[in-house]
């Protein structure tokens, strides 16, 4: 599916996304045109979703994060479907898995404070449907998020 040239460039452009088509071309050896043509080409096949910022948190003033790991009462028949909507609706909520096993759902919650994550738990978490049972895990630091791949 992907050749090397197509490797080279993702290679390059994930070690710095800020790469215009003229610069991976560059770096790759290519002409312009023809790494712009690979991109879109990589884009339309879903292999780049897409490019996008990295914001740190802490410095706009979110000190807290929190993993809570939520089992759902699995004898309705849109536990999924509700709580998951619902979810997406709580703006401190970062990301959403979903699981198999003794865990249903994992939500990432970012807060100001303790006091704001309480305000959100009691107020937005406690009221999504279909919740059995809800554990919580504060992040006290983050060791590794990598987002590249060794292509």
């Amino acid at each position: 599916m992907l050749d090397s040239i197509d490797r080279q460039l993702l290679r390059h452009w994930q070690s710095d996304p800020s790469l215009s088509p003229a610069d991976l071309a560059e770096r790759c050896a290519l002409t312009t045109g023809k790494a712009a043509r690979r991109i879109t080409r990589m884009q339309e096949a879903g292999i780049i979703e897409g490019i996008g910022a990295v914001i740190d948190w802490a410095a706009l003033g979110y000190s807290v994060e929190v993993s809570l790991r939520m089992t759902l009462d699995k004898t309705q028949a849109r536990a999924f479907d509700d709580f998951i909507e619902a979810a997406r609706d709580v703006p401190e909520v970062t990301e959403i898995q979903t699981f198999l096993g003794r865990v249903d759902v994992r939500l990432s919650i970012i807060a100001r404070d303790m006091v704001h994550y309480q305000e959100i738990y009691r107020r937005r978490v406690l009221t999504l449907p279909h919740i059995a049972d809800i554990e919580a895990l504060m992040q006290i630091a983050q060791i590794k998020a990598e987002e590249t791949l060794p292509i």
